[in-house]
């Protein structure tokens, strides 16, 4: 299996997890809400689907009315397909959330991961982040060093797209110092809280508050880096 054939089965148990789905609304689902699918095709998510189904982690189901069923074959039209995660499904899916392997942090996997970060313990959404931030780091320090051995060798424009790179990495990190800063602090706030339990705390998929952005400051996207 492909890296991103596998990202796309990650996001369509994900998906699917929340409530099942017809192909068509799946994929306006990964057009809208994951970005990093918008190039996707029906053409590549059916054989996906079939996939899934053959394995035993979806289940095809009628979607259609009685009556609907009974008109089809007089209007040549077929009867939509709803996807519904199976119980083996739904496991596969709490295994691959749990899962932190250099894979989840790089561009595409870590932007699937990051959609479902609600359905994510806390333990693991650090991870990703830190492991995630550390990759980041590593890849400005090269692109910095690249930049001096380099810089009287390039025009202007060149010079202008490296800068802007390395600026989307930079934005970035911050952006991650930020979440992961937030993260510790949901984290220290259930510890302290009456009740709690060390249990409740690593599985907990809940939010621990996003950073407040200020208007207009969209988060990063790692599509904008001109030199991944």
């Amino acid at each position: 299996m492909s890296r991103r054939s596998g990202i796309l089965e990650f996001a369509v148990l994900g998906l699917l997890r929340e409530s099942p789905m017809h192909g068509y609304e799946l994929r306006k689902r990964l057009n809208t809400s994951l970005g990093v699918f918008r190039a996707f095709s029906y053409g590549t998510l059916y054989p996906c689907l079939k996939t899934l189904v053959a394995n035993g982690w979806l289940i095809e189901e009628s979607g259609s009315t009685p009556d609907d069923a009974l008109a089809a074959p007089l209007t040549g039209r077929r009867a939509k397909i709803v996807y519904r995660l199976t119980a083996e499904g739904k496991e596969h899916f709490e295994d691959l959330l749990s899962q932190t392997g250099p894979d989840a942090y790089e561009d595409e996997h870590f932007a699937a991961r990051f959609a479902f970060f609600g359905q994510t313990s806390r333990d693991v959404r650090m991870r990703v982040l830190e492991g995630r931030r550390s990759r980041l780091e590593e890849r400005l320090e090269k692109m910095r060093a690249s930049l001096a051995r380099t810089r009287e060798r390039l025009d202007d424009y060149t010079l202008e797209l490296q800068r802007h790179g390395m600026e989307s990495v930079e934005r970035e990190v911050r952006w991650l110092n930020e979440l992961i800063e937030s993260e510790r602090a949901g984290r220290d706030q259930q510890r302290s809280a009456p009740g709690s339990s060390a249990q409740q705390n690593s599985t907990s998929g809940e939010s621990a508050g996003l950073p407040r952005r200020r208007e207009n400051d969209p988060p990063p996207d790692p599509s904008d880096d001109p030199a991944k």
